[in-house]
């Protein structure tokens, strides 16, 4: 293992907390630097082990969850072998996902505990850095829906199918992102063990995992930031938000003349005349390339995955996933960016005010043409915001996740469009030096040694 990817073994070190980071979607080592760099200058080597995964580099990451948590772990488990070998065994446990690298670690927490790590290894921080816990399927209703996320889920190969949720893992008949997030998993089992969990969401500009995904919600208060009040924490505004009550929405104003909102609109369409003939002209070109190359990729990611599942070791990793009853436990031990932010959002109908009162009165659920209809507005807690026209699966990925007891820090990046990458400051560049900021409250408020 490189001295790039981790620390070096000191033996007079002994430090016996681990911490793990995962990158996401397209990733490498080097998109976590700056996580690693300030992680260490708060922790020294005495007291903390840095572990960068780097077996997912790449278009490795086109491979899939299951297949990616399977090599990150096997990762994990030569460092805590090769640490305990030096008479430095791992007592503590950390790990940080970030994108796409948040589920992937969500998956390899499971198959560590599932291994019985967790009987000796205390988890104590569990960390996503705008990680699509619910997918990337654009909450849309009706065909452009069905077209946009049939698109999307097929040119990313096993790992874009899962995304979208279209997947059928192993002989579960549901998708994956529906198995980590069911309560008899191990992966709940894993994550409900780590002591702090906490998650860092984007609130806009994150084109390639949305807000409702990436901070677990139903809701998306923040399309138009002139309709509410945002409130932020003192010692990190203006980019942390409240999390104890970061939005509210404005009192309604009066609209503005239509002349008034006819001429602002025909100003701002003359203004991006240059944008809209630019993307006429390289939209087919990109599309093209795009296809080409995701198909290229894909039969690749197909070999791989293949070459994977042929591999010496991976008995150990093919555990039962789901567990019923007290003795479970046991018996498993040993053993496109930017036309997804494009689309528009749909929200389920507004509730009948009338209705409730009777519900209330009678004590029944009202007849709906939506099956759980009023079940699916209460899992958001916001009621003065829509429910997003999610589908039933995700609906049922938030409640599950919710119970787990999440800490849930909105991250409101101004300085630049790509905040995907800003959170976590993917690379040295200005435009990201509000990322620095994210970190910053990670690493003082939320990270324990």
């Amino acid at each position: 293992m490189e001295e790039s990817e981790r620390t070096s073994i000191d033996p007079e070190r002994k430090a016996n907390h681990l911490c793990v980071l995962v990158h996401g979607l397209w990733g490498n080592p080097n998109h976590l630097e700056y996580l690693a760099k300030t992680l260490r200058e708060k922790h020294s080597e005495d007291k903390l082990n840095i572990l960068v995964a780097k077996s997912n580099s790449g278009s490795y990451t086109y491979d899939g969850i299951e297949t990616g948590g399977e090599r990150v772990t096997q990762e994990i488990e030569s460092l805590l072998q090769e640490l305990e070998a030096d008479g430095a065994p791992i007592a503590k446990l950390s790990v940080v996902g970030y994108s796409l690298g948040g589920l992937i670690a969500r998956y390899a927490i499971g198959l560590l505990y599932s291994k019985g790590w967790f009987d000796k290894i205390q988890p104590i921080n569990f960390t996503t850095f705008a990680s699509p816990h619910l997918g990337v399927r654009t909450p849309l209703r009706g065909y452009h829906s069905q077209l946009w996320n049939a698109f999307g889920s097929r040119t990313l190969s096993a790992s874009g199918r899962q995304l979208f949720t279209i997947d059928t893992f192993r002989d579960t008949n549901r998708p994956i992102l529906s198995v980590l997030a069911d309560p008899n998993s191990i992966f709940i089992r894993a994550l409900s063990l780590f002591k702090h969990k906490s998650l860092y969401a984007n609130i806009i500009n994150d084109r390639s995992a949305p807000y409702y995904t990436t901070a677990i919600t139903s809701t998306d208060p923040f399309v138009d930031l002139d309709a509410v009040n945002i409130r932020y924490l003192d010692s990190y505004s203006p980019n942390i938000l409240d999390p104890e009550n970061p939005v509210s929405p404005k009192q309604a104003q009066e609209p503005l003349p239509f002349y008034t909102r006819l001429s602002s609109s025909g100003q701002t369409f003359v203004t991006q005349i240059p944008l809209y003939t630019a993307l006429i002209a390289l939209i087919p070109v990109a599309t093209v390339a795009w296809t080409v190359n995701s198909g290229i990729q894909s039969f690749r990611s197909n070999k791989r995955i293949q070459l994977h599942e042929q591999g010496k070791g991976l008995d150990s990793y093919r555990i039962p996933l789901l567990m019923n009853g007290n003795g479970a436990r046991d018996a498993v031990s040993g053993v496109f960016r930017r036309v997804n932010s494009a689309q528009g959002n749909d929200y389920l109908p507004e509730s009948d005010g009338e209705e409730e009162k009777e519900t209330a009165a009678n004590g029944s659920a009202p007849e709906t043409t939506l099956p759980n209809l009023e079940l699916k507005r209460t899992t958001s807690r916001k009621a003065d915001f829509p429910t997003l026209a999610l589908s039933d699966e995700q609906f049922e990925m938030i409640k599950n996740l919710d119970n787990v007891g999440w800490k849930k820090y909105l991250v409101h990046i101004q300085n630049h469009g790509h905040a995907h990458a800003a959170i976590i400051v993917r690379m040295q560049k200005p435009g990201f030096d509000e990322g620095k900021v994210v970190v910053r409250h990670w690493l003082d408020e939320e990270f324990e040694i």
